[in-house]
C-alpha cells in the first residue's frame, strides 16, 4: 500500500520481495522476487557483495521495467539448502501467538481447500 501512495505522488518504488505471489496479488508496480529465507530479503548477514548485487538489481528493475506489475526473478542463489536455511533463523519452540494460532490457521486453510 505504501508503494501504491508514494507511485500515486510521483515517487517511483521497487519491492524487493521473497513472497512475489502477493507481489502480484496486490498489484505492486515493480517487484524484483529472491529465493531468500524470510529475514534475510537482500542476502545474507555479512554478505556485503551479495547485499549490492541484489541492490544493483533492484535498481536495474526499478530503472528499466517497462509496465505495471513488473516482476523479475532474481539469479541470485543462497548459498545453503532453503531447510537448512529456515532452521538457522527459526526458533526451536513457537513464540505463544504462533502456538495458539498455529493449529486455528491450519484448520481455517484445511476449510478453505474442501
Amino acid at each position: 500500500m505504501l508503494a501504491r501512495t508514494l507511485e500515486q505522488h510521483g515517487l517511483a518504488t521497487i519491492l524487493v520481495t521473497n513472497m512475489p505471489y502477493w507481489a502480484e496479488k496486490i498489484g505492486v508496480p515493480r517487484t524484483l522476487a529472491v529465493q531468500f529465507p524470510f529475514g534475510h530479503i537482500l542476502g545474507q548477514p555479512g554478505d556485503v557483495s551479495m547485499q549490492r548485487r541484489v541492490i544493483a538489481q533492484a535498481l536495474q528493475v526499478w530503472q528499466n521495467a517497462a509496465a505495471p506489475g513488473t516482476i523479475v526473478h532474481s539469479e541470485e542463489s543462497w548459498p545453503t539448502p532453503a531447510a537448512e536455511a529456515s532452521k538457522s533463523w527459526q526458533p526451536t519452540t513457537p513464540s505463544p501467538v504462533i502456538a495458539h494460532l498455529g493449529p486455528k490457521l491450519r484448520e481455517l486453510l484445511r476449510q478453505r481447500r474442501g
